[in-house]
């Protein structure tokens, strides 16, 4: 464990694009970050997923401080920010530099549940949106089934919804979904007679079951379960938007979801580089300070300017996002590729910098453990989730060379 931990990012840094009231939300996600989530970052980080292991403490001092209602205007009990996307996914980096498991249950909460319900009526913001800014109810978002997730078409999408008269039927399982064991409710895209449609759906109705946590190679605070459903009855009212168009509501929350997944990157990207420097300042090798060989001199100039890209990248889809631009691209999905991936390549770089002890959990000898293994663990969902990477270049190529060039 490295002894003393400086912020780089405060000395490479100058934040010219964030606008000032997420400057102030920044600093106080990360006095945040620092008091209440990093001493329980191992701990989360480590712990073998249960419904018992659910990080409650963190979750409840995420509501009492105001953070779930960073994203939202103050007609539904949120902030009423100006720039609240800006501020939204400067919160998460700044939550994914401790525990990325914390951040993903931040971004699943608030983005993924939340952004898909602000596409609904009135009556779903005020009995769903509303009461999740206070934590009063805890959502979930359902896209993903044992057979679908990246292609979300009317042929893939299993789990079906029958009309019988004011109410849906619906039958099918998701699978992954982040929160669903500790969740109120879930927003699920269903399938109505080849209409995808977005849906909310009480988890203690009848029929519908939620199955025990998922056990990861990574992000164990983050637990994901299967939703089963079996004749569950939903009320119509509770169709978000209108019946058919579910994939544009399950689309737009996930693009703001990638920005989220984007920052996560950036947060990961930080915490590897500033842990890897502070080891490099101390550990000695054959005479001399790590950080004196001209390689790991080099390599971090050119990390500290990749992370510096990622991060003016995510906050130029977050602003546009702003300005009311509900497909930021080629800004959301390149940084959301850009972004993890560099998580990927820092991860890396900080486990061979610090050697054999970056591989280890726990040193028997001392119980001591080190951040950049639990970070190499935790950076791989990045890639996946919210979109693969793959996706994300698909996006990018469709932007550059046009539909009609698509293979």
């Amino acid at each position: 464990m490295t002894d003393t931990v400086v912020r780089m990012q405060d000395r490479l840094y100058h934040d010219l694009m964030l606008p000032e009231e997420g400057i102030e939300i920044r600093k106080k996600a990360r006095e945040f970050s620092d008091r209440v989530v990093a001493p329980r970052a191992y701990e989360i980080g480590t712990t073998d997923e249960s419904r018992e292991s659910f990080p409650w403490e963190v979750f409840r001092s995420l509501a009492a401080e105001d953070f779930f209602k960073i994203p939202y205007p103050a007609a539904v009990g949120g902030l009423g920010l100006e720039y609240p996307c800006c501020a939204t996914v400067a919160t998460i980096e700044e939550l994914a530099y401790a525990s990325n498991s914390i951040a993903a249950v931040y971004d699943v909460h608030c983005i993924l549940a939340g952004h898909a319900l602000e596409y609904g009526s009135d009556y779903i913001k005020e009995n769903y949106l509303q009461p999740m800014t206070t934590a009063e109810k805890i959502g979930c978002f359902a896209t993903t089934e044992p057979l679908a997730s990246s292609d979300l078409g009317p042929k893939s999408v299993q789990t079906r919804a029958e009309i019988r008269g004011d109410k849906l039927i619906v039958n099918g399982q998701k699978r992954f979904i982040t929160n669903s064991c500790v969740a109120d409710f879930v927003t699920a895209l269903v399938n109505i007679d080849g209409r995808l449609t977005m849906v909310v759906i009480d988890l203690k109705s009848e029929g519908c079951r939620v199955g025990e946590p998922d056990r990861k190679m990574g992000n164990k605070g983050q637990l994901t379960s299967d939703i089963y459903f079996e004749n569950v009855e939903v009320p119509q009212k509770n169709i978000i938007s209108e019946v058919g168009k579910g994939l544009h509501v399950a689309l737009g929350t996930l693009t703001y979801g990638r920005v989220g997944i984007a920052a996560t990157g950036v947060g990961m990207a930080q915490a590897a580089f500033d842990e890897s420097v502070a080891y490099m300042k101390k550990r000695t090798a054959f005479g001399k300070k790590i950080g004196q060989f001209q390689y790991w001199q080099f390599r971090m100039a050119e990390r500290a300017i990749e992370i510096e890209h990622a991060r003016n990248l995510y906050l130029k889809a977050a602003f546009r996002m702003d300005q009311g631009i509900e497909f930021p691209e080629p800004e959301a999905a390149g940084a959301k590729f850009y972004a993890t991936e560099l998580a990927g390549n820092m991860a890396r770089d900080a486990v061979q910098i610090f050697g054999g002890y970056g591989f280890m959990r726990e040193l028997s000898h001392d119980k001591s453990h080190y951040k950049v293994e639990q970070i190499f663990r935790d950076f791989k969902i990045a890639e996946i989730y919210e979109g693969t990477n793959e996706i994300q270049k698909m996006i990018l190529s469709r932007t550059i060379f046009g539909r009609d060039m698509e293979s």
